[in-house]
């Protein structure tokens, strides 16, 4: 008579954890790598100039492109209030603008202001109410007018449209 022997239960095998801490300190690595990349500015824009003072911020352009030094060469020129009437039921737009325009194309850009309205009013009359009512449609409407208003005064006398107003009821 043979006897079978009986292995028993099998033991299973122990996996490494070699990978998952290789994994894991390479994860905190690049983490590490990427937060001082960034805070150096070599990803994600300039770095800040923390500590040079109040000389290096006005050295530097504003978002628009202009500097500092031309904040003293810009003049405003307000738009009269519209008040426009929306398609839909007894809906209306109340809008009021600045233009920001360099100071020596002041006179030429103010002598022009009823062709700018008519422009603005036309295209505002022109937008769908649903679409004023998108938060992320101010950004859009006043792209396309500033380009309408550059069209109309020539894009080197106007340089910005301010909004001050814009109220839908």
């Amino acid at each position: 008579m043979t006897a079978i022997a009986d292995a028993g239960p099998e033991v299973p095998r122990k996996t490494s954890k070699l990978p998952l801490i290789v994994g894991l300190v390479l994860a905190i690595a690049g983490a590490g790598g990427g937060f001082v990349a960034v805070g150096a500015g070599l990803l994600g824009g300039p770095a800040t100039d923390e500590g040079q003072g109040e000389e290096a911020v006005s050295d530097h352009a504003s978002d628009d492109g202009h500097s500092a030094a031309d904040a003293s060469a810009v003049a405003f020129i307000p738009l009269e209030p519209l008040v426009i009437s929306l398609q839909g039921p007894q809906q209306y737009l109340r809008f009021t603008a600045q233009i920001e325009v360099p100071q020596e194309a002041q006179g030429a850009v103010t002598a022009i202001l009823p062709r700018i309205v008519d422009v603005l009013n036309g295209y505002l009359r022109a937008v769908d109410a649903a679409e004023l009512a998108d938060p992320a449609a101010l950004m859009r409407l006043r792209s396309q007018m500033l380009r309408r208003i550059q069209v109309v005064a020539g894009p080197e006398n106007v340089r910005d449209l301010l909004i001050m107003e814009f109220v839908l009821n």
